[in-house]
């Protein structure tokens, strides 16, 4: 420890809210009731057996005003969760995705990331109508089949802030409890660690005139907890963890395991989560996923393995409920 940081201050400590209070204290989105029958009737419709999961995906805002111009986010495009909620639905399952608004989605990812846009796969068939360029003709009609095969298994729920997910999380996990341990959770959205409280934000647009801005936030909740024990007790449970400091990345992973009890923690570091992962229980030692340059270059998403080790596994857990 430097001289610098002995001499400084520690924070006051300070206790973080319970989450039946930030309910209380924050507003739910204007999709709530809506997200609440259509995955209601999801769940219904579903025939009898089959795995359902809830696959989150990207990022959420922490809005600094109420009449929102300036937030606070993070770098989540959504490309686990997309790619992951395609994996799920290849091995059978039925997706609810609930992702952030214009991030990443199933299917849609692949022409929605690259340097060409969607006008760019298109032309004028010279009928009056428009056509698939010929040398993208191969791709987008193997990646439309693949969709219209599977979508009527695929529910797409969408959120902005922090707020908006938590509610939304917490709706779905409960409408998923009654299905016990043949739902899965895969939480692979970016949760924000900090925000502040509705009543403590400025009611306008925050100007710039006088000089410096200072924020003080607070520790978001930690919902895992109650999801695990009293929304969705049943169901097989997914938590990531991603770290910049490969120290911290098992120590983490491994607390997160004992304090909340739920049943896998994917485990990666920032420059490498793309090709190496690392699937961690309390009963046995990390399972590390791993592809190589090779395997990226052509278009294999490491999300495939990640599925196909966590449907093994959900399928042992569901086996001996």
């Amino acid at each position: 420890m430097s001289t610098a940081s002995k001499t400084q201050a520690a924070p006051a400590e300070r206790k973080v809210i319970d989450p039946d209070t930030y309910f209380d204290h924050n507003q739910p989105p204007a999709n709530l009731q809506q997200a609440h029958s259509a995955v209601a009737a999801f769940i219904g419709a579903q025939e009898a057996g089959r795995p359902i999961v809830l696959v989150t995906s990207g990022g959420t805002t922490v809005p600094l005003e109420n009449n929102t111009v300036r937030f606070v986010d993070n770098f989540s495009a959504g490309t686990r969760g997309s790619s992951s909620a395609e994996q799920f639905l290849e091995a059978g399952y039925a997706v609810v995705f609930l992702y952030r608004e214009h991030s990443l989605q199933p299917f849609n990812r692949q022409y929605s990331h690259r340097t060409e846009g969607l006008l760019d796969y298109l032309q004028p068939d010279g009928r009056g109508g428009i056509s698939v360029r010929p040398e993208y003709k191969e791709r987008v009609l193997s990646d439309l089949n693949r969709y219209e095969q599977l979508r009527a298994r695929l529910l797409k729920v969408s959120f902005t802030t922090l707020a908006d997910y938590l509610f939304l999380l917490r709706e779905i996990s409960l409408l998923l409890a009654p299905t016990g341990a043949r739902s899965m959770l895969y939480l692979a959205a970016a949760v924000s660690d900090f925000f502040i409280p509705s009543h403590s934000l400025a009611e306008h647009k925050i100007q710039s005139a006088g000089g410096d801005l200072t924020l003080h936030m607070n520790q978001v909740p930690k919902f895992l907890r109650p999801l695990v024990k009293v929304w969705a007790p049943a169901c097989f449970v997914v938590s990531f963890k991603l770290e910049t400091d490969p120290g911290l990345l098992e120590p983490k992973a491994r607390h997160a395991l004992d304090k909340y009890g739920h049943h896998v923690v994917v485990a990666n570091l920032l420059h490498t989560r793309k090709w190496q992962v690392w699937l961690l229980t309390r009963d046995a030692d990390p399972c590390l996923l791993q592809i190589s340059q090779d395997q990226l270059l052509r278009g294999h998403d490491i999300e495939q393995d990640i599925v196909a080790e966590l449907v093994r596994r959900h399928k042992v857990h569901a086996s001996a409920a």
